[in-house]
């Protein structure tokens, strides 16, 4: 596998420009991006969540960047948990487990960007595989998230 079907039927239904990056096997977004040569901070990751009602929404975020829960329920007037993984591997059945695209719209979820995402020239995702990864200038990362909003709800890990 490369490209999830979904994740690559949305881009070229959308005329969403990508160039692939290939990289040696990994175990998570982490090691993709220091297989790949690509810095953390340029490496999105997506979060899915669940609010007090079921609904779910995409948190992408840098990929080492750990996520605000509470800044997400303030914005949103929602209670936000994690889904659980099995749960995820139910939603995203045509991407390999661990390999999720932090892309909410070919899988019908809303999305929400962290700002420090916004500031970058090139932003570098999971494909759907624990070997590719997807190369987007600022235009196509954003046509592409489509997100609902844009703020700042993570903070960096390490440096």
């Amino acid at each position: 596998m490369t490209i999830s079907h979904r994740l690559d039927h949305y881009m070229n239904e959308h005329n969403i420009p990508f160039q692939i990056v290939h990289h040696s096997h990994s175990n998570s977004s982490l090691q993709s991006g220091v297989s790949a040569g690509v810095p953390l901070l340029n490496l999105a990751k997506g979060v899915v969540l669940e609010d007090h009602e079921g609904r779910h929404i995409m948190a992408v975020l840098p990929a080492n960047n750990k996520i605000s829960l509470s800044r997400l329920d303030d914005e949103f007037s929602a209670s936000y948990h994690l889904v659980k993984e099995r749960h995820i591997y139910q939603m995203f059945t045509d991407c390999d487990r661990g390999a999720v695209p932090p892309v909410g719209s070919p899988y019908h979820m809303a999305t929400v960007c962290d700002e420090m995402l916004t500031h970058l020239d090139h932003v570098y995702l999971e494909a759907g595989d624990h070997e590719t990864l997807i190369k987007l200038d600022q235009d196509a990362f954003l046509a592409l998230i489509n997100p609902i909003r844009i703020l700042r709800f993570s903070s960096q890990i390490f440096h």
